[in-house]
């Protein structure tokens, strides 16, 4: 191989020119010609006897030059790109500008490079970051908790139905004098103020007593998920059969000691207390760090190839298929559920693959910038505790995981802990917004 010429034709574009001679370019063809012989038929041969001369003469000279040379633009691209010192980005463009016996082979390949980012002011960094007081309101919401975990539930037999309540219907839909589908049931659950149901139908089962039956006359709304009954109005014939609430228990010393690791009511609730605190700090202090980072992202302004986005975009949705599969569904399946198509929902994805590319590549700068580097120890603690968590040992961890882009994740992280290091604490501005 020998690289003719490497000229940067546009941002991020560097078209290569490279040979191939025509000793290299033989050797290529000839294995071809060994790879594919056994399937060739020349009369008066046995298959796969014929010579080479004959197969080409009988087919054309070229006969086994596309498969030469898909075996040799692997790794002759490889050596032009590290020749070049050039990083890539997406698979180059191939072109065969000239092939024959005595002169072998020229290539241009068109490569997308990775793009040159400026990022400057990444120190100081100003963002707000207020940690939620805890009130005795949010303890007591934990407290309805344990309340409800404990309640016990009361069958109702001289009273109508209220809200809150939940009843025991059986129902059935109607669209003028004919049922529709869908709309029956038998035995159903359904607590009042719930929502389950279409809005109107559960504050008409309010004021009626077991064995009452009556009707339900609601609309469905315009934004109905069954275009059929958007709008419509319908009839559900409805009988209620029984009623039942809640009974909350009176939350004292017994209840806690029955219920949770405590014996007094003091005492949990000062263990909630120190929780919901240890909670809020976290999030103010995730909060902060996604205010710092939107701020870095905020800072990229080159260019970037559109193929980074897309890459990105493949990678989330893969993600989110494989989560679907975890519950049973799978992407097709989700396409036809919700009516959209693999389009529509890669837009769905576009906003935050432009921010996460646009993060890694400023992050990946500031690395370079601060000389950030990833010692052998931290690379193989870091394996171990990957390898411990999956219960396999590191050389196995490290056959599934690319080390150059494991330690460049180390780099990354580093750098993430760096911008917030050296990030100011400004609250002025939500500080102005609370006093307008």
């Amino acid at each position: 191989m020998s690289l003719k010429s490497s000229n940067k034709t546009d941002v991020n574009t560097t078209e290569l020119v490279i040979t191939i001679d025509a000793d290299t370019f033989e050797a290529a063809v000839e294995k071809e010609f060994q790879r594919q012989k056994k399937n060739i038929q020349i009369k008066g041969f046995r298959r796969g006897k014929a010579p080479r001369k004959l197969v080409e003469k009988e087919y054309g000279e070229g006969a086994f030059y596309e498969g030469a040379i898909n075996a040799l633009i692997g790794p002759e691209i490889d050596a032009a790109v590290k020749e070049t010192n050039l990083e890539l980005v997406d698979r180059p463009n191939i072109e065969v500008t000239s092939i024959d016996k005595e002169n072998g082979v020229e290539l241009k390949a068109v490569c997308v490079t990775k793009p040159e980012i400026e990022i400057a002011d990444y120190k100081g960094i100003k963002a707000p970051k207020s940690v939620k007081e805890i009130t005795d309101e949010d303890i007591e919401k934990q407290i309805e908790i344990i309340r409800k975990k404990n309640a016990r539930i009361v069958s109702v037999e001289d009273r109508a139905a209220q809200m809150d309540d939940e009843v025991v219907i059986d129902f059935e839909g109607f669209f003028g004098d004919e049922a529709f589908e869908g709309g029956k049931g038998e035995d159903h659950p359904l607590k009042l103020g719930s929502g389950q149901f279409i809005p109107g139908f559960e504050d008409q089962i309010v004021g009626h007593s077991i064995g009452d039956e009556f009707d339900v006359v609601v609309t469905f709304p315009e934004d109905y998920h069954m275009a059929d009954y958007a709008g419509k109005e319908a009839t559900f014939k409805t009988k209620v059969k029984a009623i039942s609430y809640e009974e909350l228990p009176e939350i004292n010393d017994d209840l806690i000691k029955d219920a949770t690791e405590f014996d007094t009511v003091d005492e949990y609730k000062a263990d909630i207390k120190t929780k919901l605190e240890e909670a809020a700090k976290d999030q103010a202090e995730s909060a902060y760090e996604t205010a710092i980072l939107n701020a870095l992202i905020e800072k990229v302004d080159a260019p970037i190839p559109n193929c980074m986005f897309e890459q990105r975009i493949d990678t989330l949705i893969r993600s989110f298929d494989q989560q679907l599969q975890q519950q049973g569904m799978n992407l097709k399946m989700y396409c036809q559920y919700t009516g959209m198509d693999e389009d529509a929902i890669r837009d769905t994805y576009r906003d935050r693959a432009v921010s996460e590319v646009k993060l890694r590549l400023a992050l990946e700068k500031i690395a370079d910038l601060e000389n950030i580097e990833i010692s052998e120890e931290e690379i193989n603690n870091g394996l171990s505790e990957i390898a411990a968590a999956n219960k396999m040992d590191v050389e196995t961890i490290k056959r599934f995981i690319p080390l150059d882009e494991y330690t460049m994740d180390m780099r990354v992280q580093k750098a993430v802990d760096l911008v917030k290091e050296n990030a100011v604490v400004d609250n002025s501005a939500a500080e102005e917004k609370s006093v307008e």
